[in-house]
């Protein structure tokens, strides 16, 4: 098995690289759907979010309110670690058990690791990754996305930037840099070229 660990800011264009290996036969594990996941009505890490940040947290279906959540936890660094210790533990443990299945199922498989938190998340970064991938786009441009496709006031998404790691943290992490930040074109170039190179990794 071959495991890459995918990364990126908020808006960088992350999930369509993720969707772009997956189409090429990547086995993707989202960590951001198994955080969704873990919080699900019943879930003991919704119980704990509910304790830790009241029920006002609970939609009246008992489903997580997200938005409510992230107008505290955006704002908040204090607040936004509490909810790590909660959230981080239970997708680190669903994330062990997937890539497990996944080795199983395949032992030649390549298995991308999609985690936005990769710098971090402590727990994510016990993995033994093969390779990490960073995709990067400029600020600016992640602000732009935000605004116009998610209807984030600019204030907002800049918010959403600053509670993440900084480009120079991930960057740090990167055995290969994916730029998003201009056409799809280019960023598919990139892609083709990484999954050459991953494909006659594991193969050999």
């Amino acid at each position: 098995m071959y495991l890459i660990g995918l990364t990126g800011g908020i808006a960088s264009g992350k999930s369509f690289v993720a969707a772009r290996l997956a189409a090429y036969g990547a086995v993707h594990i989202d960590a951001d759907q198994l955080a969704r996941i873990v919080v699900e009505p019943g879930t003991p890490a919704l119980d704990a979010i509910v304790d830790e940040f009241g029920e006002e947290m609970l939609r009246p279906d008992g489903t997580l309110d997200r938005a409510a959540l992230g107008a505290i936890i955006f704002t908040d660094d204090e607040r936004r670690e509490r909810l790590n210790a909660i959230v981080h533990p239970a997708v680190w443990q669903r994330t062990r058990e997937l890539i497990a299945e996944a080795e199983v199922l395949d032992p030649h498989a390549i298995v991308v690791y999609d985690v936005p938190l990769l710098a971090e998340a402590p727990e994510d970064r016990r993995l033994t990754f093969d390779l990490i991938v960073v995709v990067q786009a400029s600020s600016e441009t992640r602000v732009k996305r935000m605004v116009a496709t998610r209807g984030m006031t600019r204030a907002e998404a800049l918010d959403r930037i600053q509670a993440q790691a900084t480009d120079a943290q991930r960057l740090a992490m990167a055995d290969v840099v994916i730029d998003n930040d201009g056409d799809r074109g280019a960023t598919l170039r990139q892609l083709d070229d990484l999954w050459q190179r991953v494909s006659a990794a594991e193969a050999s």
